[in-house]
């Protein structure tokens, strides 16, 4: 208890060098905050869009049922695809439907024999898209291949081009923490020159001496850990509703609480490819 009133006088006695230390405490735990919910919200979209049917394949009108399922039953049937869905022309008029709801002009114009049916197809890793696209466009009763390798491949480009400015900043913020507190501490132990080599000489221990200080520097950086959360979680709580409105349908938020200190790189799971896929 001795020590922790000795701490907090010589926090009292310097409330400058005390409000430095808090300051750049608060910004680092408040940069590293609000950088994890980018990184976590990033990554939620990312996997949004590669868990999304990833390629379109748009039939002709005079396409056979038969020869639908066939395609079908080859996509299945490659070990590169996770997911083969048929989408009729009743359907796809439905989707226009909903997705123009408030355009009643646009909703009078089109009915389901001009929307063409297709197959929405997911593959187990996004690099195969490729392959799958190269592939459908081959077929003769294909008009059209629809796919969003270019989102995916921008948004992790741009994910990972946040994370290493993220951790470029903070620990360029950390390192800048350390050097302050490192300073101030050795203010701190040059203006009580005296009164240590006193503890000294009546007999003190080197950690008895060095626990005020030890304190005082755990005192900043839990001050200051908890003013940069909490700057963050508002800033989080005040965004949440306009980001929600961006991303619209993307469950990227709200985010947990305890989400923001997630760092996780959400992975893709590999399995075996194919060399072709025959049709």
């Amino acid at each position: 208890m001795k020590h922790f009133k000795t701490a907090w006088k010589n926090i009292r006695r310097s409330p400058y060098q005390a409000f430095a230390a808090t300051f750049i405490m608060t910004l680092t735990f408040l940069a590293f905050s609000l950088f994890s919910v980018i990184f976590y919200g990033s990554s939620r979209v990312v996997d949004y869009f590669e868990s999304k049917p990833q390629v379109t394949a748009f039939f002709k009108d005079e396409a056979k049922q038969s020869d639908i399922d066939d395609l079908k039953k080859n996509l299945n049937d490659s070990d590169i695809v996770s997911s083969v869905k048929f989408v009729t022309k009743d359907q796809a008029l439905e989707i226009y439907r909903d997705q123009n709801k408030d355009d009643p002009l646009l909703l009078d114009l089109v009915t389901a024999d001009i929307l063409p049916a297709s197959l929405e197809i997911s593959t187990y890793v996004v690099d195969d898209l490729t392959l799958v696209s190269d592939t459908l466009q081959k077929s003769v009763i294909v008009e059209e291949v629809v796919f969003q390798k270019d989102v995916v491949a921008t948004l992790t480009s741009w994910t990972s081009i946040l994370r290493r400015v993220g951790v470029f900043i903070v620990s360029l913020l950390a390192v800048v923490s350390i050097f302050i507190m490192v300073i101030i501490t050795g203010i701190k132990v040059s203006q009580k020159r005296k009164d240590i080599e006193t503890m000294r000489l009546l007999g003190a221990g080197s950690w008895y001496v060095r626990w005020p200080f030890i304190i005082e520097g755990a005192f900043y950086g839990f001050i200051g850990a908890v003013i940069g959360w909490s700057i963050a979680f508002g800033i989080l709580l005040y965004a949440t509703p306009q980001l929600m409105q961006f991303l619209k349908g993307i469950p990227a938020f709200p985010l947990p609480p305890l989400n923001t200190c997630d760092l996780t790189t959400h992975g893709t799971p590999t399995f075996s490819k194919a060399a072709s896929i025959s049709l």
